[in-house]
């Protein structure tokens, strides 16, 4: 933004807005350029950059700057920004937030008249009864400052305040230790009162033994060097002031569960099993996997789908940032037999998922978009934003021909600046996936109620 010396200036003369003008309104065109590449609304945008489609609305629109550069850079990064282009969009935006925050500068004349008009008021306001300027007074005797009337009452008030809760305290206390409150407890822990106060007097008193002869104990003289004791804190939980020393980390504000006996399509589905066919039960009810996969100690069969379910613990947004794939065990595949949970099946919906393949050295989570009868659905793409009202359901496929991998996945979230990651396991164990190349595979007529060779 051009910047004018203070020379150029003239007769009252300001900085003609018309550049904050322009500074703004090219910051706002080049955020709709990057907007209208993407196929998204500005409420679809809005969504996975956890802002108000309003507020995205009025950035684009030139109503608006905002105050940090962090939205504008995942609003870049989401439309697909180029390195030269962020560097633009930034350059734009300092000066889009200088042009935003640029005062209002006033003429001299009027600067001035304001000067003068105080500096009256201020010489009425300290002149003397019936004198209209300011009264003469010897130097060896000044005079006492008036301040207004609201000032003297606030100074009024909070002696009174003062003197009430000095009066207070002492009356707490001189009360017994069987019959002291918590707030006497908390004002004894927080220190020993000053000498010669009746609160002092009173713990003091406390605070002496009494002789051998049952009298009453001498009195203690209180120097300005002496500290006396300190009430004992009432044994009850309630009247704790002090908080318990080696708290924890605070939970992530998101939860989540996983289920990885999921069937594709509801339906499909292969479980390694170190029995012949003859010792293995018919398969179970979809909903049944779990038990059934355990008491057989069954392993997943080339691929392991898990349902993932992700909600935030509060109304507050939780923007889920990444999901990463970590191998844990690689080793050959398990040996038994492959046992098909159907002959297959098929359905007009195909969900959105993220795919796996669990040979790659460095596998990652790919999101692949899903299909409703012809009818493109969307793949979920990182960032995404959950709340309580808000949860997502996450499907991932991961797949494998070569090996028994052991693995489990990690999300990183962030909220109202807070960061981290959570791990998602099997209930505290990785997932296994093992491959079923070469394997007997096998199927189960209901007719015959036997496993038989799958053609």
């Amino acid at each position: 933004m051009p910047f004018r010396a203070g020379s150029d200036l003239e007769d009252g003369e300001t900085v003609s807005a018309q550049d904050d003008v322009d500074d703004v309104a090219e910051f706002a065109a080049l955020l709709r350029t990057l907007k209208e590449r993407t196929d998204r609304s500005y409420g679809s945008l809005a969504r996975r950059l956890a802002m108000n489609t309003s507020t995205l609305h009025r950035y684009c629109a030139g109503e608006a700057v905002p105050l940090d550069f962090a939205p504008v850079e995942r609003f870049a990064a989401l439309c697909g920004a180029s390195p030269e282009e962020r560097l633009e969009l930034h350059r734009r935006w300092l000066l889009a937030v200088a042009a935003r925050r640029q005062p209002r500068t006033a003429s001299p004349a009027g600067a001035a008249q304001e000067a003068s008009a105080a500096a009256e008021a201020d010489e009425t306001e300290h002149a003397p009864n019936g004198v209209d300027g300011p009264s003469e007074v010897p130097a060896e005797e000044p005079p006492l400052p008036r301040h207004p009337w609201y000032r003297r009452r606030r100074v009024a008030v909070g002696l009174a305040a003062a003197c009430a809760v000095l009066a207070a305290l002492g009356s707490l206390a001189a009360l017994p230790d069987g019959r002291r409150t918590p707030a006497g407890d908390r004002a004894g822990a927080a220190g020993p009162a000053p000498s010669g106060t009746p609160e002092s007097e009173a713990q003091d008193r406390r605070g002496a033994s009494p002789g051998p002869s049952g009298s009453s104990p001498a009195p203690r003289r209180s120097t300005p060097s002496a500290t006396p004791k300190q009430p004992k804190p009432s044994p009850s939980p309630s009247t704790r002031t002090t908080p318990p020393t080696g708290g924890s980390a605070p939970a992530p504000p998101l939860t989540w569960s996983a289920d990885s006996q999921a069937w594709k399509l509801g339906c499909g589905h292969d479980y390694v099993i170190a029995k012949p066919p003859g010792q293995v039960p018919p398969p179970p009810a979809p909903q049944d996997a779990g038990v059934w996969a355990a008491s057989q100690n069954a392993v997943h069969g080339g691929e392991t789908l898990v349902r993932l379910t992700v909600q935030g613990r509060t109304d507050t947004a939780v923007v889920l940032e990444a999901l990463r794939v970590r191998v844990v065990g690689r080793t050959a595949p398990a040996q038994g037999n492959a046992y098909a949970m159907d002959r297959g099946c098929g359905g007009s919906i195909t969900p959105r998922s993220f795919d796996v393949n669990l040979d790659k050295d460095r596998p990652i989570a790919r999101a692949v978009a899903g299909n409703d009868t012809g009818t493109p659905i969307p793949a979920v793409r990182m960032p995404y934003r959950v709340s309580a009202r808000d949860p997502e359901v996450l499907l991932v496929n991961a797949r494998t021909q070569g090996c028994d991998c052991r693995w489990y996945l990690e999300l990183d979230w962030s909220s109202q600046g807070r960061t981290g990651t959570v791990r998602i396991d099997d209930k505290g164990r990785p997932f296994r996936t093992s491959g079923i190349k070469g394997l007997p595979r096998h199927v189960y007529e209901t007719s015959a109620r036997a496993w038989v060779p799958y053609s």
